[in-house]
């Protein structure tokens, strides 16, 4: 049994504990903190793992809305508190509060590390835990389909598989488009996705030295015939061209469950999957949206919104979590490499490795590796302006002009939003409810002050993370 203090801060004539460890029929008398009129406390000794509590307050039953709670199978919100086995250690003088003092599971205090900083301990989530908080996840995810994304009005953009390349990128550029389904209208269907990546690795054949693409072939040839792979950058040294193998089209159907669709994109490393209904009469099946994980987690958020104190996770400091690829500073890395590059930079080295490393974005960082910009997969599009990339060479321009360009073709909309920050303090939550922003697409997480890169932190960390 470990004894474990409880603490009602909120005053009272007379206040009771009560709990599953009373099995909610007796109720254990709480005393008043000496020097304090309005603090109440209770020492009760529970076993090793979760129960959950509730304060009976002047014949009233209340929660305290400051400590985690859960709503239990019937509807009824309690506090939850997790006790574990206590650690042998040596005594160390410690000042006490009137809050409940939980030095383990969740809720341990921060540790101090040579030089005097503190800084929090990577979270040791227990693996039942973990189990459950997915689980409710999932659940709450299976419940809705594809049909709660559908908005009430607005339009879908296909581009036709015959349209030439620079055409389509123009077109993906005037509708500030990331990705957008190709339309096969011959067979009948949608065969596939043309996206940033896809410009990137056009322009960086363009622009290699040797290259049989040209520009004029870039206005000549159309989304098929680069879908097909001939001009794909795996060359033999003869100069042929080695075609790879499409994968078909990654797509979902309206009664699909908002779990499924957002596993297809985590799982298949996209960005967007589109919402196509098939009709019976087998005639070209309908385009009714594009799903992406804004949508998804803007759900997730709505429904935690009122209530985030029911899953105690959510609560819990980003820096203490496995999640998104940081510094040795950020929490517990997930082992992914954080890449970082300067204005001065060529804009080749970006592109490079936004596809070698699969990322969709990098920090842009001064000597002193404090934040200036970002460099994401998407502003590749803004160079279809006055087809600016026929005029530069990626080897040539700096990742700074490169910035310039794009902010100049998008008008600086949004500009506040492409190089959005957090604190390795920002709760979950807090990270969620941001990440729900369409506009939003991933995370820079900065040391306060120096607004240092500690990490980044994308739709697709946090997904992961909620899922599993």
């Amino acid at each position: 049994m470990v004894p474990t203090r409880f603490a009602w801060p909120y005053g009272g004539h007379q206040v009771f504990l009560s709990g599953s460890f009373t099995r909610w029929t007796d109720h254990y008398l709480m005393t008043p903190v000496e020097g304090s009129s309005t603090v109440f406390q209770a020492i009760y000794n529970l076993e090793p793992g979760y129960h959950q509590y509730k304060f009976l307050v002047d014949g009233v039953w209340r929660l305290d809305e400051q400590r985690p709670y859960v709503t239990d199978e019937h509807g009824i919100v309690n506090n939850i508190i997790l006790v574990k086995e206590p650690e042998l250690m040596p005594l160390e003088a410690s000042n006490s509060d009137s809050s409940m003092e939980l030095d383990n599971g969740f809720f341990r205090h921060p540790a101090s590390l040579p030089g005097g900083i503190l800084r929090d301990p990577g979270l040791q989530i227990p693996d039942g835990e973990m189990h459950a908080f997915r689980r409710h996840i999932t659940l709450l995810l299976s419940r809705y389909t594809a049909y709660e994304l559908l908005p009430e009005s607005g339009k879908v953009i296909a581009l036709d598989i015959k349209l030439p390349v620079k055409q389509a990128f123009h077109i993906m550029y005037e509708q500030g488009l990331v990705a957008v389904p190709v339309r096969d209208d011959l067979n009948g269907q949608f065969c596939g996705m043309l996206s940033a990546s896809d410009f990137i690795l056009i322009l960086t054949e363009l622009h290699n030295n040797g290259s049989l693409l040209t520009d004029e072939e870039l206005e000549m040839h159309t989304v098929l015939a680069w879908k097909e792979g001939k001009y794909q950058l795996n060359r033999e040294p003869d100069g042929s061209v080695e075609e790879l193998p499409g994968r078909p089209l990654i797509q979902a159907e309206p009664h699909e469950s908002l779990k499924d669709v957002a596993l297809k994109i985590v799982q298949n490393k996209i960005s967007t999957v589109p919402i196509i209904h098939k009709l019976e009469d087998g005639s070209m099946p309908q385009l009714l949206h594009l799903a992406c994980l804004p949508g998804i987690l803007k759900h997730i958020c709505r429904h935690f919104r009122h209530s985030p104190g029911s899953l105690p996770l959510l609560q819990q400091p980003v820096g203490r979590l496995c999640l998104g690829s940081s510094m040795q500073k950020v929490g517990v890395s997930t082992g992914s490499r954080l890449t970082m590059l300067r204005p001065s930079d060529p804009l080749s080295s970006a592109l490079a490795l936004l596809i070698e490393d699969q990322v969709s974005s990098i920090p842009i960082v001064d000597d002193n590796g404090s934040l200036l910009d970002v460099y994401s997969r998407s502003d590749i599009t803004s160079l279809a302006k006055d087809s600016a990339y026929a005029h530069i060479r990626l080897d040539q321009t700096s990742i700074h002009q490169a910035l310039q360009l794009f902010y100049e073709a998008t008008g600086a909309v949004n500009a506040h939003k492409h190089c959005t920050t957090c604190l390795s303090s920002d709760s979950l939550h807090e990270i969620m409810e941001r990440l729900s922003d369409p506009a939003v697409r991933r995370l820079i997480v900065v040391e306060a002050g120096s607004k240092r890169v500690e990490g980044i932190i994308s739709l697709r960390d946090v997904f992961n993370f909620l899922l599993g």
